[in-house]
């Protein structure tokens, strides 16, 4: 009786949270669709106007990616052809060549769409992304190059030759997907090669992640370990640590290596076990920043890290229970009025105050729309957990 009680106590929480996306979410399409064009809501400027993006934008495949995630957890029939016409909307998307980002744009809205609908003109222009982003691939370093350091940006500035960012563990998805789409095994070797030079260089003892290491491109050495978006080259950016979580989690259920897993749950339980851990999951945007118990939260790491354990929680690891009960921690506490918006407010974005990089003084306590769909992701996990359906 008590565990029937709980279980329903768990559905309440999940039966308003996704009503509660639907209706937000719902409200997004209807100002999009009287616009007239397909266009991709990232986050709010500081005047508190909604930021659209093109398809090359790193962020631009999240909010087709949400659609997909709403149609399948609502089967709402109504989400198909707008989930498709906003992934279709990026196809330009897959020659990009000069950044790291493509897996982002092109797996989440495409890759999705294809497990979705079925359209299997997708696998083309998945595998076609798939290669554009293996062109930044440096044999001698064995991984994917990150940013570009030429021109005038803020990343030239910086002195790098070949920064990698730990970000970059989530973009070999699309290239273990291609592997699978194509039979060319080319992909899957390059995912492997920069998961492994990224597990050996980019840890700590303590299990952390630094944010980026860059590379000599000419002989394969590292030249510097530093940060771009957390407090200091030592610090533990949140995001960051949730990213590698992630990452690896994927590398393991696309490899079955174990070192992959282990490294995920390594990084986790840093994070977990850290004496600046929040009660409530929701990670302040460093865990080192100088003004906690005063700083602020980055529900964006926190909708990464519940997606990530979700899946951990259906693998053969010691306690597997513990990893969903701390994803529904996290989950019931952004589904709350704390960190999830009043309808219609917030740009119409789900959750609120996630940060994106405080260095840059950009997207500081603002809602973001990667934050929004891993939150969709792992609701949809959950839900496919409670019905036995195969994971992820």
């Amino acid at each position: 009786m008590q565990c029937a009680s709980l279980k329903q106590k768990t559905n309440l929480w999940c039966e308003k949270a996704l009503k509660n996306a639907k209706a937000q979410i719902s409200l997004e399409i209807d100002t999009i669709e009287a616009s007239g064009k397909c266009i991709n809501p990232v986050t709010l400027t500081p005047e508190g106007k909604v930021y659209y993006c093109q398809p090359e934008d790193w962020r631009s495949g999240f909010f087709p990616g949400s659609v997909w995630y709403l149609y399948e957890l609502t089967k709402d029939t109504t989400l198909l052809p707008l989930a498709q016409k906003y992934t279709e909307a990026l196809e330009r998307a897959k020659t990009l060549t000069w950044h790291h980002d493509i897996g982002f744009i092109i797996n989440c809205s495409y890759g999705n769409g294809l497990r979705l609908s079925g359209k299997t003109e997708y696998k083309k222009i998945m595998v076609e992304a798939a290669k554009s982003l293996c062109t930044r691939f440096h044999k001698k370093a064995g991984i994917i190059q990150s940013w570009d350091v030429t021109g005038k940006g803020w990343q030239a500035q910086r002195g790098w030759k070949c920064p990698v960012i730990i970000d970059n563990m989530m973009n070999l998805e699309l290239l273990f997907e291609a592997t699978k789409l194509s039979g060319d095994s080319t992909f899957y070797k390059i995912a492997v090669s920069h998961a492994d030079r990224t597990l050996k260089e980019q840890f700590r003892k303590d299990g952390s992640c630094y944010h980026v290491i860059d590379y000599n491109p000419e002989n394969g050495k590292v030249r510097r370990r530093e940060t771009a978006q957390g407090y200091a080259d030592s610090s533990a950016w949140s995001r960051g640590q949730a990213w590698a979580i992630y990452g690896y989690t994927m590398c393991y259920r696309e490899t079955g290596n174990k070192k992959y897993l282990d490294q995920a749950l390594k990084t986790f339980h840093f994070m977990k076990k850290h004496p600046h851990m929040p009660t409530d999951g929701i990670p302040y945007w460093d865990m080192d920043a100088p003004e906690i118990p005063n700083a602020l939260r980055d529900v964006s790491a926190a909708s990464i890290m519940a997606s990530a354990l979700y899946e951990i929680s259906t693998y053969n690891v010691v306690e597997g229970g513990s990893y969903m009960e701390y994803a529904d921690k996290i989950m019931q506490t952004l589904a709350s009025t704390k960190y999830t918006a009043p309808l219609g407010k917030n740009g119409r974005f789900i959750l609120m105050h996630s940060v994106g990089s405080i260095p840059h003084n950009s997207e500081v306590d603002a809602p973001l729309n990667y934050a929004d769909y891993y939150y969709l992701e792992a609701l949809k996990r959950k839900s496919d957990i409670e019905k036995g359906k195969k994971q992820p």
